[in-house]
């Protein structure tokens, strides 16, 4: 597993800052940024005793963000959520999310078992779209956890979006997103069908680098 904590921490604290300058969205967002810390070092660990029990490590690399204050206000609106910013932002589930990159589908599911299996994650939803691909071929395996975070005064109980997925997968989302976003006003007649085939062809891979992986074990 790679990942750069010295980078992620430089991100979630300025994420922190701007959270704690938006008067509409006060410091209560913290929480997001240190659930998140949490989660990254349940994976960590986990991570790192898979590879020295199993000689095999089930996490290739981890990216975690807190939604900015924009982008929340954004989707708050679109919603239609009413009330206060903490009650409107508590009906949102990714505000907080955790993306892992995993070798192998076996390894995204086995990732999320180990993790859920723990006494202070709990599991509220799952969306599997590696069972169940989305229409234009996206394939993840989505988890909605809740997690406890120990403040000086109290225990708060925040939610954090678990995307977990090979690296084919993500290697497809990344480039989907980058020229969805691009072209989206000049979008090709036959794009849709050309990403749903790319993702057939990932999927596949997955698959034939799964196979050898089993010969090899």
């Amino acid at each position: 597993m790679t990942t750069d904590p010295a980078a992620e921490d430089a991100a979630l604290r300025e994420a922190a800052d701007e959270l704690a300058v938006a008067g509409q969205l006060p410091r209560f967002l913290l929480m997001y940024k240190f659930a998140i810390e949490e989660l990254m070092t349940k994976l960590r660990i986990l991570s790192e005793e898979f590879d020295f029990v199993h000689r095999h490590d089930p996490i290739e690399h981890i990216t975690s963000r807190v939604k900015r204050p924009e982008a929340i206000k954004e989707k708050v609106r679109r919603r239609g959520l009413g009330g206060d910013w903490v009650s409107a932002a508590a009906a949102l589930d990714d505000i907080a999310g955790i993306r892992v990159v995993c070798p192998f589908v076996s390894d995204v599911y086995e990732v999320a078992r180990m993790l859920t299996a723990q006494d202070d994650v709990e599991l509220l939803r799952t969306k599997d779209y590696i069972a169940s691909p989305k229409a234009n071929g996206y394939r993840s395996l989505h988890l909605i956890v809740r997690i406890p975070v120990f403040l000086s005064d109290r225990v708060e109980k925040v939610k954090v979006e678990v995307q977990l997925r090979t690296i084919a997968m993500d290697f497809w989302a990344a480039v989907e997103h980058k020229l969805s976003y691009k072209y989206r006003d000049s979008v090709p007649p036959d794009f849709a069908g050309e990403l749903a085939a790319a993702a057939r062809t990932a999927a596949d891979l997955d698959s034939r680098m799964a196979a050898l992986h089993e010969r090899i074990r």
